[in-house]
């Protein structure tokens, strides 16, 4: 369900619910989740850039020549349902690599951590430089 749903769900006192384990339902089937073809950056992290670590997230981008509407967030236990893609980068932020897809991977803290941290945006950023 999308963040935009949950918040509806919210609104009207709702509780909404998300199975651990939808395959031990019997003849269930998960949607996967299917990229645009115009995404060249999968950010995987448990906290959506909002604020100051999205100021961070754009000026991040900048250095990569990406723009944010090149750009897709994922959570990291739904990264399971990620259909095909042909993103360039994918990128963990606060969350461990759960599967080598073959791309240019970046692994980091979360962007909360990076922001003001200039040891950690140095880390970043080698590792932005060893694969450009």
């Amino acid at each position: 369900m999308s963040t935009r749903e949950l918040t509806y769900l919210h609104e009207m006192g709702i509780q909404a619910y998300e199975l651990t384990h939808p395959e031990r339902l019997q003849g269930y089937r998960a949607e996967g989740i299917r990229l645009p073809d115009d995404c060249k950056m999968l950010l995987v992290s448990p906290q959506k850039p909002v604020g100051v670590t999205a100021t961070l997230f754009v000026n991040i981008l900048k250095t990569i020549n990406l723009t944010l509407n090149q750009t897709r967030y994922l959570a990291p236990e739904h990264l399971v349902l990620l259909s095909a893609t042909k993103v360039d980068w994918i990128w963990f932020a606060g969350s461990e690599a759960q599967m080598d897809l073959g791309l240019k991977t970046l692994q980091s803290p979360s962007l909360s951590e990076i922001d003001g941290n200039q040891q950690l945006k140095r880390a970043l950023w080698q590792q932005i430089q060893a694969l450009k």
